[in-house]
């Protein structure tokens, strides 16, 4: 098909360096309680610099997000301290769009590694590179707009300091972000690259599917905030499993598809 299309094959080589794969947190040992002992014990002097106590931060409300265009929405995820992942972040992945774009397709990644942190923007490096290769063996581009754009963000907009999986109070944080992309992109369909875009975009619509294995989420239509979703593997992962391309073009063209032919809008 992508010789049809006049399009060079845009799987990488083999020996392409990928992103390593997340693993999820260790878990925490409860720590022991005991009753002190009854002895003398020598006085304890205070640090110079004692740590400052830990915050509750609450979750961002949606009707704060709901009616902001894209400088504000911008604007309030550059300080945004509504979660732990703004402790050791450099700076959050996102950029605004101007408020006149809105694009066919959105796609949503995983949680922004150290290359897209320092460039500030989602799918960098070399997986971003495959994904612009994919795109545009479909005709389309980051930048474009209507049938030939995409517009590209991350599930969570902060970096995961130590690397690790996202929390679920994080995902449902970040939740109000996408669902405001959602609103001003206004896309025909929604492609889920990874695991945990797709469990943040189905939670609501569709909790009963967020245990199922990851593959059993591909290969179907479903939907998130009225918008048709199709879960797919990420750019990153294809870097490293050969075996998984197939499955990915396959996923991209049930995507396509998806707009093409106007498939029906799913519960908001």
């Amino acid at each position: 098909m992508l010789q049809e299309m006049q399009v060079r094959v845009w799987w990488p080589r083999a020996d392409a360096p990928g992103v390593q794969a997340e693993t999820g947190p260790a878990p925490v040992a409860a720590a022991a309680v005991a009753a002190p002992a009854p002895v003398l014990q020598r006085p304890v002097t205070a640090p110079l610099n004692p740590a400052a106590p830990a915050v509750a931060r609450p979750a961002m409300p949606a009707t704060a997000v709901d009616g902001m265009d894209w400088p504000e929405l911008a604007a309030t995820i550059a300080l945004c301290s509504a979660c732990k992942l703004c402790v050791g972040r450099k700076a959050p992945v996102f950029a605004a769009e101007p408020d006149t774009r809105q694009a066919d397709w959105l796609i949503v990644g995983e949680p922004p590694d150290e290359l897209e942190e320092r460039a500030g923007a989602p799918f960098a490096g070399p997986a971003g590179q495959l994904l612009d290769n994919m795109l545009r063996a479909v005709q389309l581009a980051r930048d474009g707009s209507g049938s030939s754009g995409a517009r590209v963000t991350n599930v969570v907009k902060c970096r995961t300091t130590p690397v690790r999986n996202p929390q679920a109070d994080e995902l449902a944080t970040c939740a109000a972000y996408l669902r405001r992309e959602i609103t001003l992109v206004r896309p025909k369909v929604i492609l889920a690259m990874g695991r945990f875009a797709a469990l943040s975009l189905l939670a609501e619509n569709s909790p009963e599917l967020t245990s199922l294995p990851f593959g059993k989420l591909r290969g179907q239509v479903h939907h998130s905030h009225g918008v048709p979703v199709v879960v797919t593997y990420h750019p990153s992962r294809l870097l490293r499993a050969q075996e998984d391309k197939a499955g990915a073009w396959a996923d991209l063209c049930l995507a396509q598809n998806i707009v093409r032919t106007g498939l029906a809008q799913g519960p908001a």
